[in-house]
């Protein structure tokens, strides 16, 4: 039986300020792109994702990561010391809802978050692809901060990576990108999202990010290892780019290569 689940949420043992052990992203290896445009988004009730920088006010992430019904911050560490800001604005996609895996409904899980305060000028921005969306059997590069073992979230909290392959480009809807590792196939345990990477870039080509990670597959009760599930970010240039003028902020996009 496979299990699908929502691939932020995960349960920590410690506090917000508490110090991060290595490793994150099952079967992956630390580093990789973007990890200096990522930061990790934490919620009150110990829920951890990741969150793309698209400007040093702007953050793109998973919507089930951004309820607004509980506290959030947006985390980083600034001289080995644990740095924790609150969000000015929060923005849903107004297509995303929350009970779509429970409905089997179309939703499209993505938020912008507002920092109250500007990131350090150390982190880049990521480019967001526009266009020529991934095919069937291309690599794709997933990253984030999430568990590098199911369950153990102590393995939360370092940037990791893991080379996929693109399974299904555009699903029925025209906006998921589902991919695999590409030596299990999604036919076996390997390499992919887990807890806490709901919200990473999925990167095609050099560095560009296609999709935000947002669930994740797993076999015989497992939630991760099989598949995992990002939002196309193309088809959502719209939607994001309006958001962002309101807050007087744009995003870097790039043509496809």
């Amino acid at each position: 039986m496979r299990v699908r689940t929502a691939i932020g949420l995960t349960a920590l043992a410690a506090a917000f300020a508490a110090p991060w052990p290595a490793s994150a992203v099952v079967g992956g290896r630390e580093g990789g792109p973007l990890a200096g445009a990522t930061v990790m988004v934490l919620n009150a009730r110990g829920g951890v994702c990741t969150g793309i920088v698209l400007s040093r006010r702007a953050i793109l992430t998973a919507a089930h990561c951004a309820d607004s019904r509980v506290d959030l911050r947006i985390h980083w560490r600034e001289g080995g010391e644990p740095v924790l800001v609150e969000p000015a604005a929060i923005a849903l996609h107004p297509e995303f809802n929350a009970k779509s895996v429970t409905n089997r409904q179309r939703s499209i899980d993505l938020a912008l978050v507002k920092l109250s305060a500007p990131l350090p000028a150390r982190f880049s921005p990521a480019t967001l692809v526009d266009g020529g969306l991934p095919r069937a059997g291309s690599p794709v590069t997933l990253s984030g901060y999430g568990v590098a073992r199911e369950g153990e979230a102590k393995t939360t909290g370092t940037y990791r990576s893991a080379a996929l392959a693109t399974v299904e480009p555009y699903g029925p809807g025209k906006i998921l990108l589902w991919a695999s590792d590409p030596a299990t196939g999604g036919k076996r345990p390997g390499a992919g999202a887990c807890q806490g990477d709901s919200g990473g870039p999925i990167v095609a080509g050099s560095d560009g990010v296609v999709a935000v990670s947002s669930w994740s597959t797993g076999l015989s009760g497992k939630q991760c290892g099989l598949l995992s599930q990002g939002v196309l970010v193309a088809p959502q240039r719209g939607w994001i780019d309006r958001t962002l003028a309101g807050w007087g902020e744009s995003a870097d996009w790039a043509a496809a290569p």
